[in-house]
């Protein structure tokens, strides 16, 4: 995944600062949000169902089934059956594993290191706008004066 192959991208502003970006394929990025959230949302309540996680997170049913799958087949997570009566429908509880967690901790690293880069980059557009916006009236200004 797009994490364990970081790949960045140098900005050489006209201010000569420097700006480090993030690339991930947009999928990868996508997945890699979702399986943060499930992550997330399975720590914080472990009896939600598939139904449960696919309305919270806003994805398909297969999809989440497709993820959680994808989990469990990673050892992030195990599924427990808590239904023991034969004939009623199976009851699945979701369990983060130690291996879960960490990998939780990692996405929580990388989503707040990815964000603290969007927020420096916006500051320093910010900035660069309001200077050029100065010396355009500056401009103004000294054309008008004159």
């Amino acid at each position: 995944m797009c994490f364990d192959n970081v790949k960045y991208f140098v900005d050489f502003s006209l201010d000569r600062t420097v700006s480090f970006f993030i690339i991930c394929s947009m999928d990868e990025h996508l997945i890699r949000e979702d399986i943060f959230h499930i992550l997330r949302l399975i720590s914080s309540k472990p009896d939600l169902t598939q139904r449960d996680l696919s309305g919270n997170l806003g994805i398909s049913l297969g999809k989440t089934n497709y993820l959680l799958r994808k989990l469990i087949k990673k050892g992030l997570i195990k599924a427990k059956n808590f239904s023991h009566r034969p004939g009623k429908i199976k009851k699945i509880s979701y369990i983060l594993t130690p291996k879960g967690f960490k990998e939780k901790i990692r996405l929580t690293y990388y989503f707040l290191k990815r964000t603290e880069a969007e927020y420096n980059y916006l500051k320093q557009e910010w900035e660069r706008l309001r200077r050029e916006k100065e010396s355009i009236y500056s401009l103004k200004s000294k054309a008008k004066n004159t």
